[in-house]
């Protein structure tokens, strides 16, 4: 197996990881990538093929856990309780349940809410001078629509949303021991609000997700208040990691390189959001293990050792598409690896492209001078690939 070498929080690489993974797909598909510490696969069809594998797996294997620092308890509470870091049969029920709860009709549902809470966001741009996007739009869009859907205050955005950074920081590169004590003390104040309002819903249940989440039954099994915690706090964490930075990235995708107006129309649109999520997705790496020895490529993985599965890099492999370095709205829409795959496939996907179906022609039809005002800055948060901030003029 060929043996790469790259910094995930090399500055250039931040900036541009594109060029690297090019150079790494063209010599082989699956790699040994010292960084990390573990075999990485770059081609579309390998990682299609992982993240359809049931050898493979999110979570570790039993034998392998290891008591873990004190400090990092509340935050692997929440963790211990997560759909994504779990495997049949907990996953199969965890996801059964929630899946009776979070429904298509009620994501469909928002989209009036949606429609009017874009327009009172631009409502409230600066009329002059160059302004943030991502934090003025970008962020509050997917922020307040999972407050809405869960039936959190929405005065509570702010407060949710800084518990969100801290914990989705541990999956940075860049983490430390502080960031690893912001994310543990974000869990814990995170969960004792959630529960708090569990109970509420309880006692009181209202027309909203936590109270579907509270009733989701089957064959008399529910969720625990745990799990249903876990669940709230993934929803919230992954959308404001996954449409935050799609809607950032797509829109400084259009800004540089021109956008056409039939690509925002209702014929167009569903296109648009594929091509930005295929072009510039927000999450680049996920991990899995493996279970039992498996032959992939030529690589004979033992049980428990993990493999990289380079996303964005699959999305921009030649090999299955054309021009794959070419933003091209108009090009046929494929299945792409931005949500993930198989049996892990983001649950939050359905509403994240409603979303950006709609936050985006609403914001350049009211916007049509949208410029930018300076360069946008990656942030160094990989394996995540997002905007520290998005300065613009209307």
């Amino acid at each position: 197996m060929d043996t790469v070498t790259q910094s995930p929080t090399d500055p250039s690489f931040v900036q541009d990881p594109y060029a690297f993974y090019a150079r790494v797909r063209a010599q082989t598909g699956l790699c040994y990538w010292q960084d990390y510490g573990m075999p990485a696969a770059f081609r579309r069809a390998a990682v299609h093929a992982l993240l359809r594998d049931r050898r493979f797996g999110r979570e570790i294997p039993t034998e392998m856990r290891r008591p873990s620092p004190a400090h990092l308890a509340p935050f692997l509470a929440i963790e211990a309780h997560s759909m994504l870091e779990a495997e049949p049969p907990r996953h199969t029920r965890l996801r059964r349940l929630v899946m009776r709860a979070f429904t298509s009709r009620q994501i469909q549902a928002q989209r009036e809410r949606i429609t009017a809470l874009c327009h009172s966001l631009i409502d409230g741009f600066p009329a002059t001078g160059p302004f943030d996007l991502l934090s003025a739009y970008c962020t509050q869009v997917p922020v307040i629509t999972i407050c809405r859907l869960l039936g959190v205050p929405t005065e509570m955005a702010p407060q949710l949303l800084r518990w969100s950074h801290d914990m989705v920081a541990m999956y940075q590169a860049n983490k430390t021991h502080d960031t690893e004590c912001a994310a543990s003390l974000a869990a814990q104040a995170f969960s004792d609000f959630l529960r708090d309002y569990v109970e509420q819903r309880r006692s009181a249940p209202r027309d909203d997700l936590i109270t579907d989440l509270i009733a989701a039954e089957e064959e008399g099994d529910k969720l625990s208040t745990d799990e249903l915690i876990g669940t709230c706090i993934l929803l919230l964490n992954a959308g404001h990691e996954a449409t935050v930075h799609a809607l950032g990235n797509g829109v400084k995708t259009l800004l540089q390189q021109g956008w056409d107006p039939a690509w925002l129309a209702p014929a167009g649109i569903d296109n648009l959001v594929e091509e930005i999520l295929r072009f510039d997705p927000p999450l680049h790496l996920f991990t899995r293990y493996a279970y039992e020895e498996a032959e992939v490529m030529g690589h004979r993985f033992q049980r428990g050792d993990q493999v990289a599965l380079l996303l964005a890099s699959a999305n921009r492999d030649p090999a299955a598409e054309e021009d794959p370095e070419t933003f091209d709205p108009t090009r046929p829409a494929r299945t792409n690896a931005a949500f993930g795959g198989g049996l892990h496939f983001c649950v939050g996907a359905p509403l994240a492209r409603l979303e950006m179906q709609i936050a985006l022609p609403i914001l350049f039809e009211r916007c049509p001078n949208l410029e930018l005002a300076g360069q946008p800055q990656y942030s160094n948060s990989y394996h995540f690939h997002g905007l520290s901030n998005l300065q613009v003029t209307r």
